[in-house]
């Protein structure tokens, strides 16, 4: 996708998000305390779901920004990072500002052609896939069976904060396919379907790709720098 279709997109999701998304409830801020302490007594099981689920994106996110970043201009993990307070406010000018990575390559290695860090093992390894697919369906579950969906619309249409974040979860889910499809090819995955079954299954297909890709291997080529 052309970059100035991600900072279309950047721009406008701004601008909607404080301009024309519902406005903040007054019970907005401690709405937020409630659901990051886990006092969740109350609280629509839907929106409690929605709020976990945006915790588990960045680390999708991460296991294959970080990846990759070795290959880019523009170190990735400032955007990771803010990715776990803004979501796809921070992610989208790292799609934009990324350069695509078409063929197949490897883990890399340090700037001083050290080994991958630990960091970048872990977010290789399926067991972090694993970990993240149990989560996601969990909070599925847990909003589908448990959730007051009529109360979740009508919370939808009145608070920015549900609004937005909902949207947010949506931008992550559809825009995940701009750095899948490099990955599966760094991978030499060519096994169609994969996609469209990753978008069929919101947050849970991204974790499950995770946890099933291919390995990379250790050292693709000399003189490459990683993540750092």
């Amino acid at each position: 996708m052309n970059r100035f279709v991600f900072w279309g997109l950047w721009l406008g999701f701004v601008l909607y998000a404080f301009i024309l998304a519902p406005p903040d409830r007054p019970d907005t801020a401690d709405l937020i305390l409630r659901l990051s302490t886990g006092a969740w007594d109350g609280i629509n099981p839907a929106v409690v779901a929605l709020f976990n689920a945006m915790g588990l994106w960045p680390m999708v996110y991460a296991a294959v920004a970080l990846g990759e970043s070795h290959d880019q201009r523009r170190r990735a993990w400032p955007f990771v990072v803010g990715s776990f307070a803004v979501g796809a406010f921070a992610l989208l000018p790292y799609l934009a500002l990324r350069t695509p990575n078409l063929g197949p390559t490897g883990l890399g290695s340090n700037d001083n052609g050290a080994p991958p860090s630990r960091l970048l093992r872990l977010l290789e390894s399926r067991w972090l896939g694993a970990v993240l697919a149990a989560g996601a369906i969990a909070l599925a579950i847990f909003a589908l069976t448990q959730g007051d969906w009529p109360d979740f619309w009508q919370q939808w249409q009145t608070s920015r904060f549900i609004h937005v974040m909902t949207l947010d979860f949506c931008a992550l889910w559809l825009l995940f396919p701009t750095l899948l499809k490099d990955d599966m090819a760094r991978r030499g995955l060519k096994t169609p379907g994969v996609i469209a079954a990753v978008l069929a299954l919101p947050l849970v297909g991204a974790c499950l790709y995770l946890a099933l890709r291919p390995a990379l291997v250790d050292h693709p080529a000399a003189g490459e720098v990683g993540v750092g």
